[in-house]
């Protein structure tokens, strides 16, 4: 009698024996849930009275260097910079999360429908959405935003229909490729309505890959939301954002105020870093072709 030996779940063969992809993907965990303890916790922070309010200037000197009091030094309007970086990660949650979002709640579903039945509706859907992909993202963005106005919500919208395209065609290609299965025509000879075999069959088949594209997509919209900002097309003034606080150092920065610009820069960019070490990661998590060819390189 031959003893097999238990494989273990993915999960934890990935802990047990990583490689530097899956590395890369702990690293840029890591700096996802940092970014997300100082949104959640810099109100807490400030009610503590360890954080300064990040609206309040009149009572911090002007262009201050980093010190032990302004770690992050002060601006040219006085506001405290380190105060500002933190409570611009929630800001940039915000919106992007909310961007995603809308996108992922709008594209997944139409997907779907798309793939699965096809004819008129698909042709349309397809010509719409293939018209949205090829305007550059932030062109569309910086229209839509000016269109809509500032604000969070706003801002969410005219980032989030950039995305939308991605979603579907994603969707619709795995759905197209499903819904011939043996199981997807034996629920439709069993007569399961168009509903049920959407939602009970199909939808957790051709999902694999929206998690990644969350995350990447939320990478490229803390971009746009900078560039939005420092055009004054993002959120209103007066929210600490880090493309607005960008806008406003380079006009000290011939003058050698270097902190105003480095620190909200420095957040943007690992906060970017760490979304697409994230999704990089997981694509090759819900990739099994991906894991196989890194495990021969190992």
């Amino acid at each position: 009698m031959t003893i097999t030996k238990r494989q273990l779940p993915t999960f934890l063969r990935f802990a047990k024996n990583p490689n530097l992809s899956q590395k890369l993907m702990i690293i840029g965990l890591a700096i996802t849930l940092f970014f997300i303890f100082l949104a959640f916790f810099a109100p807490v922070l400030q009610a503590w009275g360890w954080l300064q309010n990040p609206k309040d200037f009149l009572a911090n000197p002007i262009q201050e260097a980093p010190s032990a009091k302004y770690w992050f030094g002060t601006s040219r309007l006085g506001h405290d910079v380190f105060s500002r970086t933190l409570f611009g990660a929630q800001a940039a949650l915000q919106v992007v999360i909310l961007a995603t979002a809308l996108s992922m709640v709008i594209g997944v579903p139409l997907g779907m429908v798309s793939g699965y039945l096809g004819g008129r509706l698909d042709k349309i859907l397809l010509f719409l959405m293939d018209s949205i992909y090829t305007l550059p993202g932030l062109l569309l963005s910086v229209t839509l935003a000016f269109v809509v106005g500032r604000g969070i919500l706003n801002a969410a919208i005219a980032i989030s229909i950039a995305y939308i395209p991605q979603y579907y065609r994603v969707v619709r290609n795995h759905t197209v490729s499903v819904k011939t299965e043996v199981f997807i025509e034996a629920a439709q000879a069993m007569g399961a309505s168009t509903w049920i075999v959407l939602s009970r069959y199909l939808f957790f088949n051709v999902i694999q890959s929206v998690p990644v594209l969350f995350t990447l997509n939320a990478a490229d919209a803390i971009l746009v939301l900078g560039g939005l900002g420092f055009l004054g097309l993002g959120l209103p003034e007066e929210v600490p954002e880090w493309g607005h606080d960008l806008k406003q150092a380079l006009e000290a920065l011939p003058t050698g105020v270097w902190w105003t610009t480095l620190f909200p820069g420095l957040a943007m960019t690992l906060m970017v870093v760490g979304l697409s070490l994230l999704g990089e990661g997981l694509n090759e998590f819900v990739n099994p072709r991906l894991r196989g060819e890194n495990g021969i390189r190992k």
